[in-house]
């Protein structure tokens, strides 16, 4: 299946039924009284988040969706049929923007999460409606309310604990095909992997979700490469890995080329928990390696932790130290979110 993370579709949700013009008519009833039903409902544009998509491909095939109308009133009191509603699945963790890209409308982070983004419009009321003491034989009725459309973005940003990041060709797919079930292209050039990858990671009875993004050049946040744009796909990690080819011509400079392209792209990506990690170190003499941790540690303050997942060296220190920084977030986030009802709870007995 291919990958696609934002689509620009259609939505108009269904008119509201005319009310109807009616009067009952029987043998032996001379003068029967208003019975002209009302308009059904149009149908309502709903986005519901599912858990067997992971890509928003199927909206480049469908870009429009339109709801039904509401059927017409009728005679004897009958109510018009309300219209079918028409439902957009989507991929956990698709954000909902406006036509123009500057108002989030919704986000998505739940699965079986439903939206109702455009109402159908109300029927319009039958004569029946507008019987009184005053007026026995009504002819007024109302038209149905129009229903609502617009253009909106869909942009999916991916739900994972922890990001791996780094430079073209540094083993981010090797090592997260490595330690997951995921069965990323692998090979030795440049932009190998061309759209996200997610892989469950299993350790210590614990597991969490490790995203592959492809790699970052210079000048990336100005469109360099692949640019920036798969960056958003991390922003909901608590935690990056950042992998460094030690066979690389200046690693030190590779590690700077990625911080400095994060922090231009915002998004409070920068300060971020990470983990600096040495990828392929079995293809370098120990005392090299040694040499260049030396050398990070004086310039940066950060000893890189030396990793090789054709070996398995460090593979498991490195999956500890990711689960021990993913535990403290979500902690974090449980006392958050305790802290956050507590406040709702105190404001609410407030008289």
């Amino acid at each position: 299946m291919k990958f696609l993370d934002q689509a620009k579709v259609f939505i108009r949700s269904g008119n509201g039924g005319n009310g109807c013009l009616s009067f009952r008519r029987e043998p032996n009833l001379e003068f029967g009284g208003p019975n002209g039903g009302n308009g059904g409902r149009g149908g309502d544009v709903i986005l519901e988040c599912v858990a067997a998509l992971n890509t928003l491909i199927s909206f480049r095939y469908q870009q429009h969706f339109k709801a039904m109308n509401g059927h017409h009133g009728m005679g004897k009191d009958m109510t018009g049929e309300s219209g079918k509603d028409v439902t957009l699945s989507i991929p956990l963790g698709t954000q909902i923007w406006d036509e123009k890209n500057k108002f989030l409308l919704a986000d998505m982070t739940k699965i079986g999460q439903q939206i109702v983004l455009a109402r159908g419009g109300d029927g319009g009321l039958g004569n029946a409606h507008f019987k009184s003491s005053i007026n026995r034989t009504p002819r007024k009725t109302t038209l149905g309310w129009p229903g609502k459309e617009m253009w909106i973005w869909l942009r999916l940003k991916l739900i994972a604990d922890a990001g791996l990041i780094g430079l073209p060709n540094a083993g981010k797919s090797t090592f997260l095909s490595s330690v997951s079930a995921a069965n990323p292209k692998i090979a030795s050039y440049p932009f190998t992997t061309i759209h996200p990858s997610l892989g469950v990671v299993n350790i210590a009875d614990e597991e969490f979700v490790l995203a592959d993004i492809p790699g970052l050049i210079h000048d990336a946040h100005m469109g360099a490469g692949l640019g920036d744009r798969f960056l958003a796909h991390i922003e909901r990690c608590s935690v990056l890995l950042h992998l460094i080819d030690v066979n690389g011509e200046d690693p030190l400079t590779a590690w700077k080329i990625v911080r400095e392209e994060i922090k231009s792209y915002g998004s409070q990506l920068e300060s971020k928990s990470e983990i600096l990690v040495f990828s392929k170190t079995d293809t370098l003499a120990a005392y090299d390696v040694k040499a260049l941790q030396d050398l990070f540690e004086e310039e940066i303050c950060e000893r890189p932790i030396a990793l090789s997942s054709a070996s398995g060296q460090g593979v498991r220190y490195v999956l500890k130290k990711l689960i021990d920084r993913i535990r403290l977030s979500r902690d974090g986030q449980e006392v958050n979110n305790k802290k956050a009802k507590d406040q709702k709870k105190n404001h609410a007995l407030i008289p």
